[in-house]
């Protein structure tokens, strides 16, 4: 059974939880990381000297930290193809995108928006910051509307291990306080991941307990 360490507020946490429900897993999750604490102790730093979440153990492998590396062996171990080809052309493709996700998506969108509107008191809040933000991630947000509008999923006709780690950040871009360039494909696309129940119990998880008033 697979042990993880992390709150399910953490958006990290949440693409790794969302992966494992998605394969079936068994799993012991247990909450660590901001209201929780515990991620600096002795025995947690013993697993990820860098003190973040989340963290897995697999059986006698030792702890794993890093999402993406996180996503990848499970993939690999546990998944199948087409979410997660076995040919080297097709597994590239999809690495390529979760890739440019975690770079693209992710780095643009948490810290200059979602730090900016949820994670950071009013009186502190940067509106300018929030647009500027916005500003640079909406033509990455375009270039996935624009292959979306070709196919269903961000790599091509099959759910993979891409639209995890692209799509987890999109319940909170749809659903927190933000003027939304108009990209129709993405939103349908959105709408498909919130009918998949795996991503409906990890990933549409409330954030209030993140939010500084």
């Amino acid at each position: 059974m697979l042990q993880i360490w992390g709150r399910k507020t953490s958006s990290n946490v949440q693409a790794v939880m969302w992966c494992v429900g998605e394969l079936k897993l068994d799993y012991q999750r247990y909450d660590i990381g901001h209201v929780y604490g515990g991620n600096h102790t002795p025995e947690f730093l013993a697993m990820n000297p860098n003190g973040m979440v989340p963290v897995i153990r697999d059986e006698d492998m030792p702890p794993l930290w890093e999402s993406g590396a996180i996503l990848r062996y499970l993939a690999t171990r546990y998944g199948t193809a087409p979410f997660w080809p076995q040919d080297l052309a097709g597994r590239t493709t999809v690495d390529m995108w979760a890739e440019w996700a975690k770079i693209n998506i992710s780095q643009n969108f948490t810290g200059p928006i979602f730090w900016q509107r949820v994670r950071t008191a009013a009186k502190d809040r940067d509106e300018a910051v929030i647009a500027k933000g916005l500003e640079k991630l909406t033509p990455f947000l375009q270039r996935a509307d624009n292959r979306l509008e070709r196919h269903p999923w961000l790599v091509g006709d099959d759910f993979t291990l891409a639209d995890i780690q692209f799509g987890h950040l999109l319940y909170r871009y749809y659903d927190i306080e933000l003027d939304r360039p108009v990209l129709p494909a993405l939103a349908a696309y959105y709408q498909r991941l919130t009918t998949r129940p795996a991503y409906q119990k990890h990933v549409m998880v409330s954030y209030e307990a993140l939010r500084v008033q």
